[in-house]
């Protein structure tokens, strides 16, 4: 959604731009292409990806990269002596390079290592998941993050498959998932839910999200552009919440009860809606990108009043790969 990214994004002369998923540099090409006059922060915890950002700054003009998380983006910012930026984008769920490399262990289009970290280099693999972790627990993790009605059977056959041997690669998970889960009318593969929910739980990219959010409103000037582009639910309905509570009007004290006025007055209104409904790709890019007919984009701007830190969405906060 390069077009309506840079839309939403006007980034002008000087602006200061972190891009907290910088993959393979797209929305980089695009904005400074159009505004090369402006300071690019690129950050991503996958070191391929960031090997690659580094390699293309050598071309491109005010761009930099760093291996960082966007949760992190705050700790970056102050340490790189920023006050604050002009626009935060965030892209999510996994890249195509991610996707295509069957090593990465992200896809069962093509056998590989049952990866599925975007980070590589820490934390805990699926394969460690699921050759470790109790059958209620792998259940709840499936049903939570890959929404799979399905997800006690499949735990149950991944309990009795490990039995016999470990669950090493995506070929073999994506059979297992196969024998109890059948392939829907509109054509799904009947292993994608259960490969997602594990690729979530991994990466902890609920509560990488939540975190991140709560970063950008820290670090965005007045005035300053938020936009996140979501290709699930989970993610959108995160990023709705939040953007909902803090672009909300404070209620009028008359219509209040004495006892609920004092939390109304506690609540920031940080952000201004950009578009009170998400926008999708458009035909032509969904035609080149079948990945993108499912991405939704959601854009505010900062508004002067201090970031509160209020809580984003009512769920309880996500601890990730934790067996």
């Amino acid at each position: 959604m390069l077009r309506e990214v840079m839309a939403a994004a006007q980034v002008a002369a000087g602006d200061r731009v972190v891009d907290g998923t910088f993959g393979r540099g797209g929305y980089a090409r695009g904005i400074l292409a159009q505004q090369p006059d402006c300071r690019y922060l690129g950050l991503d915890r996958d070191p391929v990806a960031v090997h690659y950002g580094q390699n293309l700054s050598e071309q491109l003009a005010g761009l930099e990269v760093h291996h960082a998380a966007f949760s992190d983006m705050e700790t970056l910012i102050r340490q790189l002596e920023l006050d604050s930026v002009d626009v935060v984008v965030l892209d999510l769920g996994v890249s195509s390079p991610q996707i295509d490399q069957a090593d990465r262990g992200f896809s069962f289009g093509k056998d590989g290592p049952l990866d599925m970290r975007m980070d590589t280099s820490r934390g805990l693999s699926a394969a460690d998941v699921v050759n470790a972790m109790a059958e209620e627990d792998l259940a709840n993790v499936i049903f939570k993050y890959g929404e799979e009605r399905r997800s006690r059977a499949v735990a149950r056959a991944i309990i009795e498959a490990r039995a016999q041997a470990p669950i090493e690669t995506t070929g073999r998970l994506a059979e297992i998932v196969r024998s109890v889960v059948w392939r829907a009318k509109d054509g799904i593969d009947p292993a994608t839910r259960t490969f997602q929910g594990l690729r979530i739980h991994v990466n902890d990219e609920l509560g990488e999200l939540e975190r991140g959010l709560e970063a950008a409103e820290a670090i965005l000037a007045p005035g300053g552009r938020l936009i996140v582009v979501t290709f699930h639910s989970l993610e959108d309905r995160i990023v709705k919440a939040f953007l909902k509570a803090r672009a909300s009007k404070p209620a009028s004290k008359g219509r209040l009860m004495p006892w609920e006025e004092d939390a109304e007055e506690d609540k920031a209104q940080t952000f201004m809606l950009l578009n009170k409904k998400p926008l999708e790709a458009q035909k032509d890019e969904c035609r080149a990108n079948p990945r993108a007919r499912s991405a939704k984009l959601r854009a505010a701007t900062r508004t002067d009043v201090a970031a509160g830190g209020a809580a984003s969405d009512p769920e309880p906060e996500h601890t990730g790969a934790n067996l």
